[in-house]
C-alpha cells in the first residue's frame, strides 16, 4: 500500500503542470514530490520485516536508505528543492535512529551500524561544503549548496554518532568504564582541533557544543572512580584551555577551563581523603589572587570575577564542605571569620566577587552552625506557632511588597555597578 501511495504521489508530481501560468496545479507539485519521497522511504523501510528477509536485510535497508536520502540532501537544489531537502533530511535522521536502535541486538551489529552512520553523516557534512551545481554561475553555485543550518545539523549528527561509536566500541573491546571515559575525550579533543581550523565557520560552534556531550558522558562513566574522574576533568580542562587560545572562544572556554581545573583539584583532594584541603588549595588561591591583582592594576575595568573569582572559589568551597562535615568548632569559626572579612572587603572596595562569594560562604556556614539550635528550639515550641509566624511573615511581606521590591531593585543596581 505504501508503494502504491508513493507511486500515485510521484505520478501526480509528473502530471501536474509546472508552468507559473498553468493554474492551481503548480502549488501541489512540491507536496506531491515530498509525499512520494516520504512514502517510498517508509515502504522500503518496512519491506524487510514484512517480507521476513532476515535481520541482515532489516539492518542494511535503513543504511542504504539513509545514504540515498543524504545524497538528496547535499545535491544542488532546484528552485523547488528546499521542501524536498527538508523531507529527505527528516527521513534520513529517522532512518538513522531506527537502524541504530535495531542494531542494539548484538555488539557486532551495533559497532558496524555506528561506523556506517559516522561515515555517511561525515561524508554528507563534507560534501555539503563542496557541492557545486554543474554549469551554474558562481552566485548560483553558492545558492545551490545546503543551508548553513543543514550543514551544521549534519556535522552535529556525525559528532553524535562518533561519540556513540566510541562508547559502544570500547566495551565491545573489553575496556572498563573508566578507560571508555578517557577514550571518549578523543571526540572533543578532535573537534577542538577541527574548530581551530574552521575558526568562525557557522559549523564550528554547533559541533563544539555537541562534542561537549562526549565530555559529559565521560564524566558520568568515571563518576564512581574519584582519581579517574579527576583525570577526566583535568583533561577536559586542557581541551577547554586549548580552545580558549582562540580569540572568539576565549571568554567562555576560559571560564570553562578554570572551572574544570578547580573541580579536578577538588575531586582529587576528596578521593585522597584529605582532611585539611586548605593546605593544598591555598597554594593555588594565593598565586591566583596575586595574578588577579596584577590584572586589575593593568586593567582597572576588568571584572573582579575574572580577577579574583577563581582563586577565591578554589579555597572557599572545599573549606565549606569540610566545615559542614567537621564536628569541631575551630574550622567553622575560622571559615566564618575569613568569609566575613571577604564580605566587608568586597563592600568596602566595591568588588562584586569577594562580596558575593564571601557573603554566600558566611551565610551557609552560619546556617550550618545554627541549624541544630534552631531545630531544637522549633521542637520546643507549640505546633501552631511556626505556621502562625509564617503567616505573619507573609502578611508583613505582602503589606510592604512595594518597598521590598524597591529595595531589591536598589540592591540589584548596587551590585550591578560593582566590578
Amino acid at each position: 500500500m505504501l508503494l502504491i501511495a508513493a507511486a500515485a504521489a510521484a505520478s501526480a508530481y509528473r502530471l501536474l503542470p509546472g508552468a507559473p501560468d498553468a493554474g492551481g496545479g503548480r502549488q501541489w507539485r512540491v507536496p506531491a514530490l515530498c509525499g512520494a519521497l516520504a512514502l517510498g522511504w517508509a515502504a522500503v523501510l518496512v519491506a524487510p520485516p514484512a517480507l521476513d528477509l532476515g535481520y541482515p536485510a532489516a539492518l542494511a535497508a535503513p543504511l542504504v536508505l539513509t545514504a540515498a536520502l543524504l545524497a538528496v540532501v547535499v545535491r544542488p537544489r532546484a528552485p523547488v528543492g528546499t521542501a524536498v531537502t527538508v523531507t529527505a533530511l527528516v527521513c534520513a535522521l529517522a532512518g538513522s535512529v531506527s537502524v541504530s536502535l535495531l542494531s542494539l541486538a548484538t555488539r557486532t551489529a551495533t559497532v558496524t551500524a555506528l561506523v556506517a552512520l559516522c561515515a555517511l553523516f561525515t561524508g554528507a557534512a563534507i560534501a555539503g561544503q563542496t557541492v557545486r551545481a554543474p554549469g551554474a554561475a558562481a552566485g548560483a553555485q553558492a545558492a545551490s549548496r545546503p543551508s548553513p543550518a543543514v550543514r551544521a545539523l549534519l556535522a552535529c549528527v556525525a559528532v553524535g554518532y562518533t561519540t556513540a561509536l566510541v562508547a559502544a566500541a570500547c566495551p565491545a573491546a573489553g575496556l572498563p568504564a573508566e578507560r571508555t571515559a578517557l577514550a571518549l575525550l578523543v571526540v572533543p579533543g578532535a573537534v577542538a582541533l577541527l574548530g581551530a581550523r574552521l575558526r568562525r565557520h557557522p559549523v564550528a560552534r554547533p559541533i563544539e557544543l555537541t562534542s561537549a556531550g562526549a565530555a559529559v558522558l565521560a564524566v558520568v562513566l568515571a563518576s564512581d572512580r574519584g582519581p579517574v574522574l579527576a583525570l577526566v576533568l583535568a583533561l577536559s580542562g586542557v581541551i577547554a584551555a586549548g580552545t580558549a587560545v582562540r580569540t572568539e572562544r576565549r571568554r567562555v572556554a576560559g571560564y570553562a577551563a578554570t572551572a574544570l581545573f578547580v573541580l579536578a583539584t577538588w575531586v582529587r583532594l576528596a578521593s585522597s581523603d584529605v582532611s585539611a584541603p586548605e593546605a593544598y588549595t591555598l597554594a593555588v588561591t594565593l598565586p591566583a589572587l596575586a595574578v588577579g591583582l596584577l590584572r586589575r592594576r593593568r586593567d582597572p575595568e576588568a571584572s573582579s570575577w575574572t580577577a579574583y573569582g577563581p582563586g577565591l572559589a578554589a579555597t572557599l568551597l572545599p573549606s565549606l564542605l569540610a566545615a559542614w562535615g567537621d564536628p569541631d568548632w575551630p574550622r567553622p569559626l575560622l571559615l566564618g571569620l575569613a568569609a566575613l572579612a571577604l564580605t566587608l572587603a568586597g563592600a568596602r572596595l566595591r568588588l562584586q566577587a569577594p562580596l558575593v562569594l564571601g557573603g554566600a560562604a558566611l551565610a551557609l556556614d552560619t546556617l550550618h552552625e545554627l541549624a541544630p539550635y534552631v531545630a531544637q528550639m522549633v521542637g520546643l515550641l507549640p505546633r501552631w506557632l511556626p505556621p502562625a509566624l509564617a503567616g505573619l511573615l507573609l502578611l508583613a511581606v505582602g503589606a510592604t511588597y512595594e518597598q521590598r521590591l524597591r529595595d531589591a531593585r536598589r540592591l540589584r543596581g548596587t551590585l550591578g555597578r560593582m566590578r
